[in-house]
Formats: C-alpha cells, structure tokens, sequence
C-alpha cells in the first residue's frame, strides 16, 4: 500500500521522488514539514496530493501581514438566541493543513500556527479545543523574495521535523509538466488509498519499529559532534535528536524494515538537521552541514 501510495504522488510530482518520499516520512512520523523554495515548483501541490492520497481533508491558509491568528485557529462567537457564546473553528481544525507562505505573516499570527503544532490543541476564551487526528502542517516560504517578510527564528524553526526544497525539475519531467493536462484535473482524478485511521495505524506502525543500542550510540554521536564542532555556530538539541530518529523509524517502515539502520538515519538527516545547523562563520553557505557532520562522524 505504501508503496502506491508513493507511485501516486510521484505521477503528481514529477521526479521528486526523494522529496515525495521525505514528505510521507515526516507525516508518518508525527512531524510537521516546511518546504523552502522558489514558487511555482509543486510546494503546494505536493501538500495536496498527499491529502488526496491519503484521504485527509485539506485545509489552506495563506498567511499575509494582516492574517490575525482567530483567523486560524478559529473565535467566540455570539449566539443573540441563548445569549451565549460558541466556538467556531478556524482553518487550522483540518487533517492536513497547508500554510503557505508563512514567513509573510506576523510573527504573532506565525505563532499561533507553531503553538498549535506543539500542542496539538489550541485555546480560545480560556477553553482548550483538541485538534484532529492524524494533524501535519505543510508550511511554504520563499527564500529568495525577503522583502515584507517575517523569518522563522531559529526556536519556531526548531518545531518543524523537516525542511526540504523541491528545486527545478530535470528535462525530461519538465517536457512533461510542459505537455500534461492541468494539475487540478489530474488532482481531481487521483484515488484515495488510504483514510484518517489507516494513516494513524501507520503513524504506530513507525513509532514500533525497532531502534537498536548501537543505532541510538549513532544518534547520540553526530549530536555530540555538532556541540563540538568549530565550523557550527551552536551544538543540536536534544530535540533535533528524537526528530531524527522518528524519521528514521518512518523512512525505515517506509522500505518495509522492521528496524532502523544507520543509512536510514543518513538518508533522512539532511531534511531534519539542516534547518538547526548554522555555520559559524557568516560567509559559509548554511546548506550541507549535516552531510559534512555525517561525513566527520563515525558509526560506533
């Protein structure tokens, strides 16, 4: 089923198959994803075709400096007949919820975003409303056109499990998302393979799957490198180490292992680290470091 699963997305997203695949990961292992890059690549696309797929309702925000957060999370309203209050739900109550742009917004309606993701729950008027289950958050922004923007610091950053870019197409797939009908048609027509609770007994499914002693000494050992590096500004979290091994244990079930091996935790360390490293020096591009970490750091 995983495996249609991803052949689905990758007749959507024309050869990203290692984005497509680092996408589904991340779901399955509970996180949330932010997709950096230019528009018009498929970021939103691929946030929508994984809704299809997978049989989640998909809800879009498009944050603009005037979004307020009720307009995400939802407001008390007034009721004249009972002379009550009630609550109604913003967009954020959806399974799948695609923020795009979000570095546009305020970072007081970013917050109320990121907050929701941490919690998984939101509260208004002192009354807390649970979010639905499974709940991903797909964010996009744009690193190229800053002005008017409002960037993630490093803290709001660290909430998401993974940032990954979609990048030009090659040739051939170019040719034909040149010549192919158009994406909302094609969308339209896409199969469900999966529902609500199919995809939360994946998401167990990956919680189980075996990490053994020695692979948890891996984790622990680039973690420790990064505090020690001189070419790093500042040492990963705690945090950033749990974040790799879900994705791992994702990516693992997603080829069908019942155990984690290093390479899993290789594959996906560039999309969960990258975004919590910062080079030391200022004119050292910030891209690739978890590569170079893995590269200096031996497997125990």
């Amino acid at each position: 089923m995983v495996a249609r699963v991803l052949s689905l997305i990758n007749e959507v997203i024309l050869g990203k198959p290692l984005q497509a695949k680092l996408a589904l990961s991340c779901l399955v292992a509970g996180g949330h994803l932010l997709i950096e890059d230019i528009p018009g690549v498929g970021k939103t696309t691929l946030g929508q075709v994984l809704a299809r797929v997978l049989g989640l309702e998909l809800s879009r925000i498009q944050f603009t400096s005037d979004l307020l957060p009720a307009d995400i999370v939802g407001i008390g309203v007034y009721r004249s007949v009972t002379e009550s209050f009630y609550f109604q739900p913003g967009p954020i109550f959806s399974e799948v919820v695609l923020a795009d742009e979000l570095n546009r917004a305020t970072p007081k309606a970013q917050s109320a975003l990121l907050e929701a993701m941490e919690e998984h729950q939101v509260t208004v008027d002192g009354e807390s409303h649970v979010l639905p289950k499974p709940f991903f958050v797909i964010a996009t922004q744009n690193p190229i056109n800053q002005v008017g923007t409002f960037p993630l610091p490093e803290s709001q950053l660290d909430r998401f499990m993974m940032r990954i870019g979609i990048g030009y197409p090659d040739p051939l797939a170019e040719k034909q998302l040149l010549t192919r009908p158009d994406t909302r048609i094609i969308l339209s027509g896409l199969a469900s393979l999966m529902s609500a609770d199919k995809v939360i007994e994946l998401q167990a499914a990956a919680a189980s799957v075996h990490t053994s002693v020695a692979l948890v000494d891996y984790a622990q050992a680039l973690l420790a490198a990064s505090r020690r590096s001189p070419w790093l500004l500042q040492g990963l979290s705690p945090r950033a180490g749990i974040a790799l091994i879900r994705a791992a244990k994702a990516w693992a079930l997603l080829n069908g292992q019942d155990h984690v091996v290093p390479e899993d935790l290789q594959q996906v360390a560039a999309a969960v680290l990258d975004h919590r490293l910062q080079p030391a020096e200022r004119e050292v591009p910030a891209g690739g470091l978890a590569e170079r970490l893995i590269r200096e750091t031996d497997i125990p």
